[in-house]
């Protein structure tokens, strides 16, 4: 059986937690980097091995992550859970939170039905160096893409007006603003010079049809292949749908909480019998790291999207992805 020392499990739980929420796919630099560093890094770290621990390693670093959401969002996840209840209890949906509940709920039904069909294929195939690499190219050249086509339209299309607005129709097609984890609903947006309250920005996301919310969600199954980002592939799905980049960003990390969360309790009781033995001490120390990279990278994202695109983080996708993959090829 192989194992995990704690340099490892602190290096992978710090790339976890940071490369989770952003856009650069986290599993595909869990597959790539050990695979990179070779030795025992390779065998260590490696899905694909027989008896590895590895895997479940990785959804508890992704549990930590979880955790860092429901701190980072923790307001919204009270007023969330709030709607729940008392959409359960009245027996209907009427309230912004009470829809956006019920809207993650249904957004994450396709992505775990995925995760426990796809876990044998993604563990003994797609989890290899060489597919990581190639989805980790496919990832940056699809976001890449978006935000051309997507600055296309921006160019021929006329500014949205601001929600708020008397002369804002409310239709589905102009759900712009920012969001982010920020402020007093008085602040604006350089983005877009909308309101950047985060109450705002749910009330935009509930506004969301439910097979609109739900294809969205469903835009996460591709982050169960190495490579493809899972925010990646939401705020893409948003970003099409019309969202803004402030926006799409939020409902994808809100959405990537019970996703995550539910693989958790798919898959950390392995950890409970012979695949976690010898290793607790090092899920728990790559878990807290990682915990805390989540953490501070939502800081910057949430600041980030407000300005900013997906670009940089596809050039980087493309380029450490080919970079990768010759690398592979030649050793």
């Amino acid at each position: 059986m192989t194992h995990l020392t704690y340099l490892q499990a602190i290096f992978i739980g710090a790339l976890q937690g940071v490369t989770e929420l952003f856009p650069v796919s986290s599993l595909g630099h869990s597959v790539l980097i050990p695979a990179l560093i070779g030795g025992s890094w390779a065998d260590n770290l490696s899905m694909t091995a027989t008896a590895s621990p590895y895997l479940a390693f990785l959804v508890a670093v992704h549990v930590a992550t979880a955790i860092a959401l429901v701190i980072f969002f923790r307001h919204d996840w009270v007023r969330i859970i709030i709607g729940l209840v008392t959409s359960i209890r009245d027996r209907r949906i009427s309230t912004t939170y009470q829809r956006l509940a019920w809207l993650l709920i249904i957004a994450t039904i396709p992505v775990g039905i995925a995760g426990i069909a796809l876990d044998h294929l993604v563990r003994t195939t797609l989890g290899r160096p060489v597919p990581a690499a190639t989805f980790l190219i496919i990832n940056g050249v699809v976001l890449l893409a978006v935000e051309r086509l997507r600055g296309r339209r921006d160019s021929t299309v006329a500014r949205p007006v601001p929600v708020g607005s008397r002369a804002h129709g409310g239709g589905l097609g102009q759900v712009y603003a920012a969001s982010g984890y920020m402020g007093a609903s008085t602040t604006t947006s350089a983005h877009d010079g909308t309101s950047k309250s985060p109450i705002d920005s749910d009330e935009r996301l509930a506004r969301l049809g439910w097979i609109e919310g739900t294809a969205i969600g469903a835009a996460q199954i591709l982050a169960l292949l190495p490579g493809i980002s899972r925010s990646g592939s939401t705020i893409v799905a948003g970003l099409i749908r019309g969202l803004t980049h402030e926006d799409a960003a939020r409902f994808a990390f809100l959405l990537a909480t019970p996703a995550i969360a539910g693989a958790g309790v798919f898959k950390l009781p392995e950890l409970a019998g012979p695949t976690g033995h010898g290793i607790l001490g090092q899920v728990l120390a790559g878990s807290l790291v990682a915990g805390v990279g989540a953490y501070l990278s939502l800081r910057f994202l949430t600041r980030y999207f407000q300005t900013r695109t997906l670009t940089p983080f596809a050039v980087y996708c493309m380029v450490g992805g080919i970079a990768s993959l010759v690398w592979l090829i030649a050793t």
